[in-house]
């Protein structure tokens, strides 16, 4: 294997383990700072016991994702020096801005919240929480934003002498089209992720309870969970198939090609359909692609708003990328990578929709419920969104191939780089392929011990405590205690 292969391989395995981590801490940690409001603005008992609950598994999550997010920067100086070398004025802007202001804002303000629970008044520590839970969605913006511009480049235009492409607008560069439909998009996604999470963990707690004792003083509060998990479900999977059909019409128009492999449209068509199973060599032999299950007219809709609109197709777009960019390379994605991981995103997405309703119809009117059924429903619905967004992933990073940074055909189509023209050259097929085996192997270990400790801690359930007796008027000097 060559070192562009083991490259990409490398970047593919770690970007997709460390976000598998990310979604869970941009919801969770908007959902743990509600919990702590209601608790704040309540009294009640049962929201500070969930806030320190789930704030722990936050906790223990959020040191992963930061831990393996480290790495991926410094891909992009040694695997991928060249990219780095052409794009660095543009891209490093917003994932400086991430790090100098987002990362500083979560990071500052996680530590006052773990710390100051027995020191901080209540309203200054809810804050704390709020800030940190701010700082991690700005963060995601800041980095959709450096991804978006890969995608779609705006705000830069190629120097020929230099032979590099120079930012000419900062603001262009962050308010790109496609970060403004990707954010939401992915912020949705995410509160999939941590609605599932909770709700599939009140969930098993709530049967295990109730089988054990109809009594149980517990019950209360790990039913408002699962509901409260639930509901965020529902409203999230909404907020995701609005902006993913936004989100789609506007690759149709940035990047049709990425979209065509999707389908799996091999030929331009009027009233395209979107086809749901499809049989065939998808990669060595499109034509001999079969949809077997379709619906008449999506694609187009999905595409144009209109059920009757012309969708262009792989081989035509095929023949428009090489006439304008270099006629030997072959720019149609890897067929069967795209069109499987764009059904897995919808279909793991829906399978989570499915829970959240069975979960708020076996509570409905104050009910519990022991049927050990949902019990294993609910735990196995919670890896169904963190796989279905890191399928979007893949989909989303493999359908832009064979560039690394796409061109953008609604703006200048100069500012655009083949991927194979990205790895660095001094960096040789064993040093690549050794750091990827190493780097596999340490995520691997540390795969291990977060399992356990989530699965640990999950296991523990909802800690008793007391609350904490500072008031907003108590000034009395006291250490500062871990909370955890």
């Amino acid at each position: 294997m060559e070192a562009l292969e083991l490259a990409r391989w490398q970047f593919g395995i770690t970007t997709v383990y460390h976000f598998i981590l990310v979604p869970l801490t941009i919801g969770l940690s908007i959902l743990v700072a509600i919990m702590q409001t209601a608790w704040v603005r309540t009294g009640k008992q049962k929201w500070l016991r969930l806030t320190k609950f789930f704030g722990k598994l936050l906790l223990i999550n959020f040191a992963l994702g930061v831990a393996t997010g480290i790495v991926q920067e410094f891909q992009f100086g040694m695997n991928w020096s060249e990219y780095s070398r052409y794009v660095g004025d543009v891209f490093g802007a917003p994932l400086a801005m991430e790090a100098l202001v987002a990362f500083f804002l979560e990071s500052t303000f996680l530590g006052v919240w773990i710390f100051g629970w027995d020191r901080l008044s209540k309203k200054v520590h809810l804050a704390s929480v709020w800030l940190f839970a701010v700082g991690t969605n700005i963060s995601a913006y800041f980095i959709l934003a450096a991804n978006s511009w890969m995608q779609h480049p705006v705000g830069a235009e190629f120097n020929p002498e230099t032979g590099r492409a120079e930012m000419t607008d900062i603001w262009a560069v962050l308010t790109n089209s496609t970060a403004l439909v990707a954010f939401p998009h992915v912020i949705a996604a995410a509160f999939l992720v941590a609605g599932s999470f909770v709700a599939g963990v009140a969930g098993f707690w709530l049967v295990k309870k109730t089988r054990a004792n109809h009594g149980d003083t517990d019950l209360p509060m790990y039913r408002t969970a699962l509901r409260f998990g639930a509901v965020t479900m529902i409203v999230a999977g909404l907020a995701v198939v609005y902006t993913g059909d936004l989100q789609a019409k506007l690759m149709f128009e940035q990047q049709p090609i990425k979209m065509a492999a999707a389908e799996g449209l091999v030929d331009t068509e009027t009233g395209a359909p979107f086809s749901l199973f499809a049989v065939g060599d998808l990669n060595n032999d499109p034509a001999s692609v079969r949809h077997l299950l379709a619906v008449p007219g999506l694609t187009s809709y999905l595409a144009r708003g209109d059920f009757g609109a012309e969708v262009k197709g792989l081989n035509q777009l095929q023949e428009e990328y090489a006439a304008k960019y270099d006629p030997d390379a072959q720019y149609r994605p890897n067929l069967a990578v795209t069109y499987w991981s764009f059904r897995l995103m919808i279909g793991l997405a829906v399978f989570s929709a499915a829970t959240a309703l069975a979960a708020l119809w076996l509570t409905r009117r104050g009910a519990y419920t022991d049927k050990k059924w949902f019990s294993r429903l609910a735990v196995w619905s919670i890896p169904a969104p963190f796989l279905a967004s890191s399928f979007g992933w893949i989909f989303t990073e493999m359908g832009r191939q064979p560039f690394v940074v796409a061109p953008n055909p609604t703006g200048s189509d100069m500012v655009y780089m083949l991927t194979q023209y990205g790895v660095s050259k001094a960096a040789s097929p064993w040093e690549v392929g050794i750091s990827m085996a190493v780097f596999t192997l340490i995520y691997a270990i540390l795969g291990v011990f977060w399992y356990r400790l989530i699965v640990r801690y999950a296991q523990e359930g909802a800690p008793v405590i007391e609350q904490p007796a500072l008031d907003d008027d108590d000034a009395a000097d006291r250490p500062l205690s871990f909370a955890y």
